[in-house]
């Protein structure tokens, strides 16, 4: 019996995906950072402090703490989901390998595909990148690629939809 090794997939994501998932990062860390600073003020202001006294003084630790996980996410986090992520689609399969910590290996046959979607949020827009969204009945299945030139996307997308109902013709 033979063994499959699996390559990684040729294809990276466009590289203004890093500018978008660091100002992601860096809007979702401010928005938790400013929450948590008002909790940490709330708790300990001496009027309205709900605080036990013991616990007070280490409330602004939780703000602190958070700011430098935030840093890191914002600084580390984008660059290194650049370097992960990738896709590519033969002829008869849409492959894709995701994660930044844990690793997930995709492979979606072309045959099985339902829809393809090509979506782009107002951010992505601000980028010029969008996401790739392959829908089969399985939700295992399914797949997406986030980060893509906009204008490879509509394209994939659209040559995916044809390719998929080609193959589900045939195979009727």
């Amino acid at each position: 019996m033979t063994s499959v090794q699996l390559r990684p997939p040729e294809n990276r994501v466009s590289s203004r995906a890093v500018y978008l998932w660091t100002l992601r990062a860096a809007v979702q860390g401010g928005i938790m950072l400013a929450i948590l600073v008002a909790l940490a003020w709330w708790g300990s202001h001496p009027r309205v402090g709900w605080l036990p006294g013991a616990i007070e003084g280490f409330a602004w630790w939780i703000p602190g703490l958070y700011f430098a996980y935030a840093l890191l996410k914002t600084a580390v986090a984008p660059q290194w989901r650049y370097r992960v992520h990738r896709w590519e689609i033969a002829a008869d399969v849409v492959y894709t390998r995701v994660g930044w910590v844990s690793r997930q290996w995709q492979l979606v046959p072309v045959s099985r595909i339902q829809t393809v979607d090509h979506t782009q949020g107002w951010l992505e827009r601000m980028f010029n990148v969008a996401t790739l969204q392959i829908q089969t009945a399985s939700h295992a299945g399914s797949s997406s690629i986030e980060g893509l030139d906009a204008d490879l996307a509509r394209r994939l997308s659209e040559d995916l939809a044809v390719r998929a109902s080609e193959l589900r013709d045939d195979a009727t």
